[in-house]
């Protein structure tokens, strides 16, 4: 078992055993911090569906309201007058066919990648690289598009995409420990609303089975559902 420091096992200790509503989860974080630096606020949900089988796949998109208090490094692999849009929309990297080709070869600074239809047949041979990664394009995510520069600028604005893992979980960054207590609450509650919208229709019985609320260094506070609004 992993040894924590003091500062985890006081922060542990205050919350241990609680179910909290939403506003008390976001206070208690904030009332202890675990780390010198501006730690993420992470949303853990565990979800009532199989994601082995397709139609239970739970996939979100979505830009919260305050952001997400992190710089994302966008690429995009277009050509032409795509490329020119990219450029001039403010893509930290624009690239084609050879762009492909370096990530082939392990290049892969960047958090974001972007491309347009006419280019899914070379970064099509990218899945095995970009997929387990979150990083690959798709329609569904705004991520493979003609209009470059607002896809661009859904990103740069804070712009989640996330998808639940195989155990039936999400795992997402909501904002940052620096951010104001309503503004992470707001931030949140948008999350999880999208959650709900992107309930599959052949899931059956209770859908968010729990839900905790944590930063990067601290101990998880499980959330009261019925304050979600997902019960």
């Amino acid at each position: 078992m992993a040894k924590h420091g003091k500062v985890y096992n006081k922060a542990s200790e205050s919350m241990k055993g609680s179910v909290m509503p939403l506003k008390n989860a976001v206070a208690a974080i904030k009332e202890h911090p675990c780390a010198k630096f501006d730690e993420t606020v992470e949303l853990t949900m565990r979800l009532g569906v199989d994601p082995r089988h397709a139609d239970q796949m739970v996939r979100v998109s979505i830009v919260p309201p305050h952001g997400i208090g992190k710089s994302k490094r966008v690429l995009v692999i277009a050509q032409g007058d795509h490329a020119k849009a990219a450029q001039e929309a403010g893509a930290d990297l624009v690239g084609g066919e050879e762009m492909v080709e370096k990530i082939q070869e392990g290049f892969l600074d960047f958090d974001a990648v972007i491309t347009t239809p006419d280019m899914m047949k070379f970064v099509g041979k990218l899945g095995k690289v970009l997929g387990p990664r979150g990083l690959m394009p798709n329609p569904k995510t705004g991520t493979v598009t003609t209009n470059i520069a607002d896809a661009i600028s859904e990103i740069k604005a804070g712009k989640l995409d996330f998808r639940v893992d195989k155990f039936g979980t999400i795992h997402v960054g909501t904002g940052k420990l620096s951010f104001e207590a309503d503004k992470l609450e707001e931030n949140i509650r948008a999350v999880v609303q999208a959650v709900m919208k992107a309930r599959p229709v052949s899931a059956k019985g209770r859908y968010v089975k729990k839900a905790f609320l944590g930063s990067t260094m601290g101990p998880g506070i499980q959330l009261d559902l019925a304050d979600l609004e997902v019960l």
